[in-house]
Order: C-alpha cells, then sequence, then structure tokens
C-alpha cells in the first residue's frame, strides 16, 4: 500500500503553491472570462507538470529508463527549438483585426508608439535591480500586454523566466478592465474624460486595406528586420482577411488556427510553471516589474494625448491613448465603457479601435527593437 501514498508524500510545499496558482488562474478564466482560451490551459498545464513523478514531463522510472512527457516534448519542440506557436497564432490575430479605423485616422499610430513608454522604463527597472539585461528586456514586453510577443523575446534572448514572463503577460492582458481605469483616473482629470470627440469616418479602397500589410511589412522589416516574423504572420494574417478571395482560409485562421495554436500554446508554457522554476523570489519581482510596465504603458498613452492637446484647438479625450497597447479590443472596449461612465452618451470607441490597432503594431515593432539592440549589445 506504501506506493499508492508515495505521490502523495513526495509533493513539497512549492508545488502546493503552483496547485494554488493554477486554481486561480482557472478560476480567472472561467468566473471571471478573462482570456479564458489562455488561462484556463495555462492554469490546469501548471497543475499537471507539478504533480510528483508527473507523466507529461520527461521521467526515469526504475527498470524502465527516461520516459518522454508530452508537454515537456511540445516545449522543447515547439517552443524551445523554435517560435513556432507564438509567431503562428499571429497570422490568425491578423485575420481578426480590421485596420479601417486605423487607415481611417494614420495620426492615432502615434498614440500606439507613445504606449510603449513603459516596456523601455521597466527594461531600467529591470537591469537596475540585477536582472541580465537579456532578462530585463524580456520582462519589459510585459508591458505591451502582448503575450505572444513576450513569449518570442524571451525565446530569441534565451531568458530563463519564459514561464513567469508568459504568465505575466497574459494574466495582466485578462486584468486590463480592471488596472486600466485606475491607472487612468490616477492621470486624467473628470472634465478630461468628459471630452467628446467626433468621429468622421472616410471610405477606405479595398487596394488600401491590401496594400496596407504588404507595405508595413516590407516598411518594418527594413527597420526592425527582427521583428520581421512577427509583423510579417500578423500582416499574411490580415492580408487574407482583405484579400477577398480567400474567406475560407480566412475563417480558418480566425477560428480553427487560432484556437488550436491558443490550446497549444497555453498548455505547453507550463512546463516552465514547474516548482523549483517558479516559486523564486525573483518570480515575484517579475510580476512587480511587468505591472509597473503596464501601468506605465498606460500612462505613457494618455500623457501623450494630453501634450497634444497643449496644441490642438478641438481636443482629444486623453483616454484614448490608453488603448495604445496591444490588448485588441479588450482596451478599447474598457476605454468606451470609462467614457460612458463619465458622461453618458459620450461615443469615442472608433478613435480608442484606432489607436488599438496601431497598439498591436506598435507592440511587435517594440519586440523587434529591443532584441535587435540588446543583441547588439551583447
Amino acid at each position: 500500500m506504501s506506493y499508492l501514498l508515495e505521490g502523495i508524500l513526495a509533493v513539497t510545499p512549492q508545488q502546493i503553491v503552483m496547485y494554488l496558482i493554477g486554481t486561480f488562474l482557472i478560476w480567472l478564466a472561467v468566473k471571471k472570462q478573462y482570456e479564458p482560451a489562455l488561462l484556463l490551459p495555462m492554469g490546469f498545464g501548471a497543475i499537471l507538470v507539478n504533480l510528483p513523478l508527473s507523466g507529461v514531463i520527461n521521467q526515469n522510472m526504475a527498470g524502465i529508463g527516461e520516459t518522454a512527457g508530452i508537454i515537456q516534448w511540445l516545449f522543447e519542440t515547439t517552443i524551445e527549438a523554435s517560435e513556432a506557436l507564438p509567431i503562428l497564432l499571429f497570422i490568425g490575430i491578423g485575420a481578426m483585426i480590421d485596420f479601417g479605423p486605423l487607415l481611417t485616422q494614420p495620426v492615432m499610430f502615434l498614440f500606439g508608439a507613445a504606449a510603449q513608454f513603459g516596456v523601455f522604463f521597466a527594461i531600467s527597472l529591470a537591469t537596475l535591480l540585477g536582472f541580465d539585461l537579456k532578462d530585463a528586456a524580456s520582462i519589459g514586453i510585459i508591458g505591451a500586454a502582448d503575450g505572444p510577443t513576450s513569449i518570442l523575446v524571451s525565446q530569441i534572448l534565451h531568458s530563463r523566466y519564459i514561464g513567469a514572463i508568459a504568465v505575466a503577460a497574459y494574466s495582466y492582458m485578462a486584468l486590463v478592465p480592471i488596472i486600466q481605469p485606475a491607472a487612468i483616473k490616477l492621470v486624467t482629470t473628470h472634465k478630461e474624460r468628459q471630452i467628446r470627440m467626433t468621429y468622421n469616418p472616410r471610405e477606405i479602397t479595398k487596394q488600401t486595406k491590401i496594400l496596407f500589410p504588404i507595405l508595413t511589412t516590407i516598411i518594418v522589416g527594413l527597420i526592425a528586420p527582427a521583428s520581421v516574423a512577427l509583423v510579417g504572420f500578423l500582416m499574411f494574417g490580415n492580408l487574407l482577411r482583405e484579400c477577398g478571395v480567400l474567406d475560407n482560409l480566412a475563417k480558418t485562421a480566425q477560428n480553427e488556427l487560432a484556437n488550436l495554436i491558443t490550446i497549444l500554446l497555453g498548455i505547453t508554457i507550463s512546463f516552465s510553471m514547474r516548482a523549483d522554476e517558479f516559486v523564486r523570489v525573483d518570480t515575484l519581482l517579475i510580476l512587480a516589474i511587468g505591472l509597473v510596465a503596464f501601468i506605465f504603458d498606460t500612462i505613457g498613452g494618455v500623457l501623450f494625448a494630453k501634450v497634444l492637446n497643449l496644441f490642438l484647438r478641438t481636443k482629444i479625450n486623453p483616454m484614448i491613448g490608453a488603448a495604445g497597447i496591444s490588448a485588441f479590443p479588450m482596451s478599447s472596449r474598457v476605454v468606451q465603457k470609462l467614457a460612458t461612465a463619465e458622461s453618458n452618451g459620450n461615443i469615442i470607441l472608433m478613435q480608442a479601435v484606432g489607436v488599438n490597432v496601431s497598439g498591436q503594431i506598435a507592440s511587435v515593432i517594440a519586440g523587434g527593437l529591443v532584441i535587435k539592440l540588446v543583441g547588439q549589445y551583447l
């Protein structure tokens, strides 16, 4: 009977902590419906990899030798050996995005760029706190609220904290409705949040929508070559959507491909959430720095809008700057909800969407620039 208790007796306090973290992620996914497609497999995977002698990771069994675990195999073949999963996911993301609001108001791209301030602030903070530059750079990308980009940067730079970075990035994406309103109110007045904006859309031709992903890929590739994989696959997905002759492929990318990759990515990342690698003081520090990066990204976009208002005759609602992060379309919805709460009937959704899609592109470019700059320095 003793062998029946072997697993129970082998459980460590650190593994119990991971069971609680995994359960919490599942609770956020199910009860709060925060990014359930990612948090639920990540949470369940965190439990799987922390069971003593778990069969989902490689084990040496007496009389048998080494046995392969499915989650460790997935991690080693799809994440450790390449960046396949997060890059393929961008095809689905690109197929979901309508760049029309951004093309109608190209100036909105500036807000996406301004909202990356927190990324570089967090990199500096992490470096000052003693993290290696490659780890600090990977941690800073959390601020963009872009899970795939965070994973890709940490992979390419060989960060030791890919699990903590992935959990932080996706958790803060999920917590946008909680974190962003508080950050926005911290740097705006009630009067500023009541500003109304008019939306005068102009028709965007099909030719323009087709040329946009092609030209964006070329321009970004020349500026930040390291981001070509992310930008290129994002824009390829969008080209499937806009070309008008591949509707079936576009729908497959939006649904089947995106859902399948999301499931695999979530449960595969859990390999990095093993207790001995995750329950550490530096992990808590990463979560704290990531939160600071996310807050400063939000504040950076809002402050940029406030600076523009000093020179504009027709004022803009500074809250739209907060949508410059990559959490699409959640961030723009949060901004609109806050605008309605401050002034009933105030509709700024389309401006916020334009900023939000620009943030999707800007976060990828920021990731590419970080990879290039850190790689050259190292």
